[in-house]
């Protein structure tokens, strides 16, 4: 290395985010597991009723529904 500090430009420390929580549909975290998992955790962290038997009695479109009803006001869904 010459002596040279090494800094790596391509990596940064983690940081908090701030606001709500952003999952894209269109994404890993947007499979139906996924928020059925999510809906699973947050609904112990806020203490809320968890919403996966809803979740889970239509199809895709009726899952986000319910996924946004009960987390709309910390999680936002973009597609």
């Amino acid at each position: 290395m010459n002596g040279q500090t090494n800094q790596n430009k391509m990596i940064r420390k983690k940081e908090k985010q701030l606001g709500p929580m952003i999952i894209d549909l269109t994404g890993p975290d947007g499979n139906a597991f996924a928020l059925l998992g999510l809906a699973n955790r947050l609904s112990k962290k806020f203490g809320i009723e968890n919403p996966v038997d809803e979740m889970q009695k239509g199809d895709y479109e009726h899952l986000i529904k319910v996924f946004d009803n009960a987390f709309g006001d910390f999680v936002i869904l973009e597609r």
